[in-house]
């Protein structure tokens, strides 16, 4: 009989562990650049020469004070979503669709680790 799998192993939510703590890391180091520009924005300090700044300069050279707040605001979010993985991942109920109750592709946590619905459920809203 062959029973569908209903929860990741111990092994594979160390796995995805692993995977939302470096995005998580990687995140917040984001998050941290984007503050300073935003509270910088007025002093043309030497830091915006940095190499990480030119995250800041796809586009166009220099973002808005606006954009800057609201690409701070929306890696704020992604850090949060990436704790509470973490938490389900805790909780044992990582990985498992919110909608459908079925466990979430391995292929989609690893693009897409915070994720709490299956495509399925994604291409129903």
């Amino acid at each position: 009989m062959n029973q569908e799998k209903t929860r990741y192993s111990p092994e594979e939510l160390l796995e995805f562990k692993e995977i939302i703590e470096n995005k998580l890391e990687e995140a917040k180091k984001d998050y941290d650049l984007l503050k300073s520009a935003f509270s910088n924005k007025d002093d043309h300090g030497t830091d915006d020469t940095s190499p990480t700044f030119k995250l800041l300069e796809e586009g166009s050279d220099v973002l808005s004070k606006e954009e800057t707040g609201q690409l701070a605001a929306r890696q704020k979010k992604f850090i949060e979503n990436l704790e509470a993985a973490l938490i389900r991942i805790q909780n044992n109920t990582y990985g498992v669709c919110r909608v459908t109750g079925k466990l979430i592709p391995k292929e989609r946590l690893r693009v897409v680790p915070h994720a709490t619905l299956s495509i399925e459920a994604k291409n129903q809203q």
